[in-house]
């Protein structure tokens, strides 16, 4: 059978990644991005810059969105310009952004009235993940769609979990950052706990690992935060939102949740010292900072 063709909306850090390996698997692709330079890596592999969402949209089998937030996933779809409107019946979206549950469940319901089929897929596994190929998919929605796009994702995914119907994916992905967030709270903790101490925490962190306190986590952001590495891989302000959006949910279903509150008062704080690029792991310098540890030395001042 053909490939199907292919759209993907939103050439962020994370889409780029993705639409390369879309390309590199030879889907005949149609890109869009608001800043068309970015697409250029991408249509070097062969994809196809349109000058909009609802150009890149029309005619296509599966669009791909990779987008900072719910209303902008919403505005995509639905807005001036929207693809919604251009899109033939039978066709799927597959949303990889992280945004909203119960947004996410409207707008596929919205869709479905014109016949057309919306995968909630928020993805885990980073930049890295993104640019390798090898990203973890939590797909909310009808498990037939999934089956008939599978290939489209196996491009972009080593694992590929259909976790329920419309919005499941995106509870998933809340469930993933409280997580990855509570980690990486508990490694800046301890480096600056270290550091406090006089001890070198990358001694530390090689002894951790080696243990039961092992984590991705402390393999890769609790090194680059001993290096101070922010350079963003996974911006600030799009982890609070991401926060936000778990801590909304757990507040709308009387979740207690005072790990993830107090994790997305810390990140509310980081994007008020003006880190908002930068990448999220600087949370933990901020612990320091906040511990009295001068980013110079790393010591108590």
């Amino acid at each position: 059978m053909a490939a199907p063709q292919v759209a993907f909306i939103g050439l962020g850090v994370m889409g780029a990644g993705m639409a390369a390996n879309l390309a590199r698997k030879g889907f005949p692709l149609a890109v869009f991005n608001r800043t068309p330079e970015k697409a250029t890596p991408v249509v070097a592999l062969g994809a196809t810059l349109v000058g909009s969402a609802a150009e890149a949209a029309r005619g296509a089998d599966v669009v791909f969105l990779c987008l900072p937030a719910t209303e902008d996933v919403a505005a995509v779809l639905f807005g001036e310009g929207g693809i919604a409107v251009v899109m033939n019946p039978g066709a799927v979206v597959i949303d990889t952004s992280t945004i909203d549950p119960v947004a996410t469940r409207e707008l596929a319901a919205r869709l479905a009235a014109q016949s057309i089929a919306m995968l909630d897929s928020p993805v885990s596994g980073g930049q890295k993940g993104a640019a390798d190929g090898t990203l973890s998919c939590m797909v909310g929605g009808p498990a037939d769609v999934l089956a008939q796009v599978r290939p489209c994702l196996e491009a972009i995914a080593t694992t590929i979990v259909h976790i329920g119907d419309a919005g499941a994916g995106q509870v998933a992905k809340a469930c993933n950052q409280i997580c990855v967030a509570a980690n990486m709270l508990g490694a800046s903790e301890a480096v600056a706990l270290a550091l406090s101490m006089g001890v070198d925490p990358r001694r530390v962190r090689e002894a951790l690992l080696g243990g039961a306190a092992k984590s991705t986590v402390l393999e890769r952001h609790a090194l680059r935060l001993i290096e101070r590495d922010f350079k963003p891989g996974f911006r600030a302000a799009l982890m609070e939102k991401d926060l936000r959006i778990a801590v909304e949910a757990m507040n709308r279903t009387l979740v207690y949740a005072p790990v993830s509150a107090g994790i997305h008062q810390l990140l509310k704080a980081l994007l008020q010292t003006g880190r908002a690029d930068l990448d999220w792991g600087a949370v933990g310098a901020l612990i320091q900072e906040l511990s009295g540890i001068a980013p110079e030395t790393g010591t108590k001042g």
